[in-house]
This record gives C-alpha cells, sequence and structure tokens, in this order.
C-alpha cells in the first residue's frame, strides 16, 4: 500500500468514527448541562465549596468564578511545583524555579499546555498526577462552561441570567471529561501505553554512557490531554514517544480523542438552540476548513521535491517512521486547528509551507473545531460578525437566532477578535526589536522569525504547541509567553460572556421574509470566507516574512 493511500485511508476511517459518535455524544452533552438533577457526588462537591448549584448568576458573576477558579488554581498548581523537592513521588527532582513554575501553572490552567522543560527530568509523579493531569480535565471544563453559558445567551429573552458556573463546572468534569477519560486510557493502555508508578531504571548502555526512563500514569494523562485539547506531554517527545503513543491505530485514536468533543459540542449547540439545523451549519464550516487544511498539509508534505523524499515517500524529516507522512500531517491538522498542541512530528522539521499550516490553524482562532468549548464560542463569535457583513450588503439590521446583532454586540465581538492577534504581534515584534531574545533563536533567517512567531501565536491561543530550535526556557519568554496564556484566554472570556449576557436580555426577533437563514449552505460559504479573510488580512505580512518566505525559497 502505497503511503498516499494509506494516509487517505486513515482520514476516511477517523471521519467515520466522528460521524458515528457525533449525535450520542452532543445529545448527551446537551442533556447533561440543561438537566436540573444533581448526582450525589456531585451535591458532596457542592456543599465542599460552598455553591448553591440552582442559583442563576448574570454574566459578571459568571466571569468572577471563572476567574476566581482559575486564579486559585494558578496559586495550587505553583506552589504544588515549588514544594516538589519535599513531597513523596518527586522521583528526586529538585523543585522547578520560580519563573518555569508561574508558566507551568498558567500554562496548564488556561489549557495551553506550553512546555519549556524536560517533561520526565522536570517533574515527579504528584506534580504530574495531582498537578498537571487534574489541570488537563479542570480547564477543558472551563472552556465547555463558558461555551454554554453563551449558547443561553441566545437561547434565553428578557433575562440577564447565564446558568450557574459551579454547575456547570462541576458537570462538565464528572459527567463528560472524566468518563471519557477513563474508557480512553482502558483503550490506550492495551494498545501498550504505560501506567504505573515506577521510578527511574537504566535501560542499557549506550556509547560509553547509560540511557534512563521514568515511569508513570501516562495513559490516563494522554487520554485527557487528547480528550480536553491540552496537549502537555508526560515525556519531551510527547505523542511522538512510544510510551504515549505506542502504536498507528493508537495515533489515530488520539486524533479522535482530539476531535471528538469539539466537533459534537456544534450538535449540542443545536440540540440547546431548538434548530439542530443551525448546530449543522455551524458543523459544516468547522468541517470545510478542517478538511481543507488536511488537503494542503498531506499535499505540501507528501510532495516530492528531490530523490531523497522520492525514495522516503514525503518529508520524513521529524516524524515518526511509525505513523508516516499522512498520519502525522492528520495530526498535526488537528492539533493545531484545536487548542491541544500534543505533537507526535515535530512541525518545525515539516516543509515551510507545511509549517505555515499549522501556524495558521491557530491564527484562524482554533474555531475548526477548535478546543472544548473555545472552539464553539469562536466560531459563534465569527458568526456573529459574518451576520453583520451580511446585514451590511442587504441593508438590513443583522439578526442571529432570533437575536439583533447591534452596535454592543459588535463591539464585543470585535474586541474578541483584536486581542489574540494584538498580543502575538507585539510580543514578537518585541521578541525580534530587543537584543536579548533573538539569542534564544537556533536557526537564523526566514525560519527562526518563524520560531518565534509559532511560539507567541502558540501561547496567545492557548495551544502548547512549538517549532523546535527556540530556547523558550528564559526569564524573558517564560514571562511573556505566560501573560500572553493569561491574557489571550481570560479577555476573550470577558467579550464573550458580556456579550452572552447582552444577547440574554434582549426580545426574540421575528423571522421576516428578509431574515438571513443561518442554517443554509450560503450562510456557511460566507462564515468560511469571513474566517479566512479576516485572518489573512491580519497575519499576511508577518507570515509572509516567515513560513511563506521559506516555503518560497525551497
Amino acid at each position: 500500500m502505497g503511503s498516499v493511500l494509506a494516509g487517505v485511508l486513515q482520514l476516511v476511517a477517523l471521519i467515520g468514527a466522528l460521524a458515528l459518535t457525533y449525535v450520542p455524544v452532543g445529545n448527551y452533552m446537551a442533556r447533561v448541562y440543561s438537566s436540573t438533577r444533581h448526582l450525589r457526588a456531585e451535591k458532596w462537591i457542592y456543599r465542599g465549596i460552598g455553591a448553591d448549584p440552582d442559583a442563576e448568576m448574570t454574566w459578571p458573576a459568571y466571569l468572577r468564578g471563572v476567574l476566581a477558579f482559575s486564579a486559585v488554581s494558578v496559586l495550587f498548581l505553583y506552589l504544588l511545583q515549588r514544594l516538589q523537592g519535599v513531597l513523596p513521588g518527586s522521583l528526586h527532582f529538585s523543585s522547578v524555579n520560580p519563573a518555569q513554575s508561574f508558566n507551568t501553572a498558567v500554562s496548564f490552567v488556561t489549557n495551553t499546555n506550553w512546555q519549556s522543560y524536560y517533561g520526565e527530568q522536570t517533574m515527579g509523579h504528584v506534580v504530574q498526577t495531582a498537578g498537571l493531569a487534574v489541570q488537563n480535565f479542570l480547564s477543558a471544563a472551563v472552556g465547555m462552561a463558558v461555551a454554554v453559558a453563551l449558547v443561553r445567551g441566545f437561547t434565553r429573552s428578557r433575562t440577564g441570567e447565564l446558568g450557574n458556573f459551579w454547575r456547570d463546572l462541576v458537570r462538565g468534569t464528572l459527567r463528560i471529561l472524566l468518563p471519557g477519560a477513563a474508557i480512553a486510557a482502558l483503550v490506550l493502555v492495551a494498545c501498550g501505553a504505560i501506567q504505573n508508578f515506577s521510578g527511574i531504571h537504566e535501560v542499557g548502555q549506550f556509547m560509553g554512557g547509560s540511557q534512563q526512563w521514568n515511569g508513570g500514569a501516562v495513559a490516563s494523562q494522554e487520554a485527557i490531554k487528547e480528550l480536553g485539547t491540552n496537549g502537555g506531554g508526560y515525556f519531551n517527545a510527547n505523542s511522538a514517544h512510544p510510551f504515549e503513543n505506542p502504536t498507528p491505530f493508537s495515533n489515530l485514536f488520539e486524533i479522535f480523542l482530539i476531535l471528538v468533543i469539539p466537533f459534537s459540542l456544534t450538535r449540542t449547540f443545536g440540540v440547546m438552540a431548538g434548530s439542530v439545523k443551525q448546530g449543522y451549519a455551524i458543523l459544516a464550516t468547522m468541517v470545510t476548513v478542517w478538511l481543507g487544511f488536511t488537503a494542503l498539509m498531506m499535499w505540501a508534505e507528501f510532495a516530492h521535491h528531490g530523490p531523497a523524499l522520492g525514495l522516503a515517500g514525503g518529508a520524513m524529516e521529524g516524524k515518526e517512521t511509525r505513523f508516516g507522512v499522512g498520519g502525522s500531517s492528520i495530526f498535526a491538522v488537528a492539533t493545531t486547528l484545536t487548542s491541544t498542541g500534543a505533537v507526535d512530528s515535530f512541525h518545525s522539521s515539516f516543509t515551510g509551507l507545511g509549517g505555515g499550516i499549522t501556524m495558521l490553524g491557530m491564527q484562524l482562532g482554533e474555531i475548526a473545531p477548535g478546543g472544548t468549548g473555545s472552539g464553539l464560542y469562536g466560531m459563534l463569535i465569527m458568526a456573529v460578525i459574518a451576520v453583520f457583513i451580511a446585514g451590511l450588503m442587504v441593508g438590513r439590521t443583522p439578526e442571529y437566532l432570533g437575536k439583533k446583532i447591534g452596535g454592543r454586540e459588535m463591539k464585543l465581538a470585535a474586541c474578541y477578535i483584536l486581542i489574540t492577534p494584538a498580543l502575538v504581534l507585539v510580543f514578537t515584534a518585541a521578541s525580534m526589536a530587543l537584543p536579548t531574545p533573538p539569542h534564544s533563536i537556533l536557526n537564523s533567517g526566514a525560519h527562526g522569525f518563524s520560531e518565534v512567531l509559532y511560539a507567541f501565536t502558540s501561547a496567545a491561543n492557548n495551544n502548547g504547541s512549538a517549532f523546535a530550535g527556540l530556547n523558550a526556557n528564559t526569564d524573558w519568554y517564560n514571562t511573556t509567553t505566560a501573560l500572553a496564556m493569561l491574557l489571550g484566554r481570560f479577555l476573550p472570556m470577558v467579550f464573550v460572556l458580556a456579550l452572552a449576557g447582552s444577547l440574554a436580555g434582549q426580545r426574540p426577533v421575528p423571522v421576516t421574509a428578509g431574515t438571513l437563514r443561518t442554517e443554509k449552505p450560503l450562510f456557511t460559504g460566507l462564515l468560511v470566507g469571513a474566517i479566512l479573510i479576516i485572518t489573512g488580512l491580519t497575519y499576511f505580512p508577518a507570515l509572509a516574512l516567515g513560513p511563506l518566505a521559506e516555503g518560497l525559497a525551497s
């Protein structure tokens, strides 16, 4: 079987698996967030944190819950790393230094999982399981809660109430992420991923020295890392490591885990909005962009430029022979079009155009299908903008799901789409202009610029993947990427929840003959165009200096 055919068959199998789970998973999540019944374990948690799950919250109260919970999570994870040297199960690793502890705490709480350290040489069992793995669940549940709050903003009228953050957080964790991750971990263990709490073992002598590996609860962390679109790996090689991702089947299964919740949330949106066709329109937009990027990536990486690539069947530099070009290309697109950031190959070693595709996927805002929750609310913001553009073209007041999109709503949507590019471009420019940060760049020219641009694109969009070569474990990059992660995560949430509150306070607008049918293919095309044009206008000059220049020169 040729490598191209193998890649296409993997893509077909992935689409089939996602199609089979779309309706049941989407419907189940809609029931979880709409149910009035509390499980016994949930009641214990509510009592423990002193929360009333039945009390409705306005958008400022909901936002305060998000920010307060996240601040406590950052503090807890920071202290856990700083105390690692005196904790049991630390594998004799010392405490993590302050700058890196802060960067890592922010990274995992913001669902970014950016890692400027070697996991197997830095973090012991306690920090990995009680700290990083726990935040993999909680950060994903926070994103889903905010998405559901925005959906309620569209479906409710003449009220400022968006639900209860604590109820949404607990249900997302206990009813969706925890059982899903448990099943996924069993599958990964069956594939060969390790799951233990063993110490450090010497596994052989090589060139006069020894090689050592430590064990860990890898399969369970790998499961939620992908299912929650987190991305932080137990080992530095991430999902290219055989302990995390042993076989081609486990590789395809991990891609499925990355995509299943973000795609299925469009069904949840349609059910909660009372029109599954609206959910299908958003789904069609996501699928169009995802398939387009996957096709472009496979073309860029399979293209044979010279005898070496021809014999290898594609650009194999930086890729695992277990997965090949096809599996690596599908994984790279899935992880950068979501907020996952896990890697089974090294994006810096992709072709110039291939590396640019991974970067552009993040710069779209990771909305096709995006992260757990963040993809849905990001796409709905873009839908609001597309409706506004359509209204301008026909001279009508724009409406979406029966709600008018006026000046206040457009200001909030505009702030949402501007904040992340501003963070990326300002921090990248500062890193290139100041005298010290460029010393961390390994490569010169366009590729070196791409390393820095990729780093801040990844941080501000809460992705977490990186171009190999940039030494990000410096005070400058630990501090600036942490700021980019914090602002890139929580400032957009402010605008999302404010928009939800504004929409929830409106009266529904009746459908008329002049209403734009947002469930039709015409709107899907308009939405795809708006996404690509807005992103292209924002990032094209920076991309031209980096991956485009490198790709055209190769």
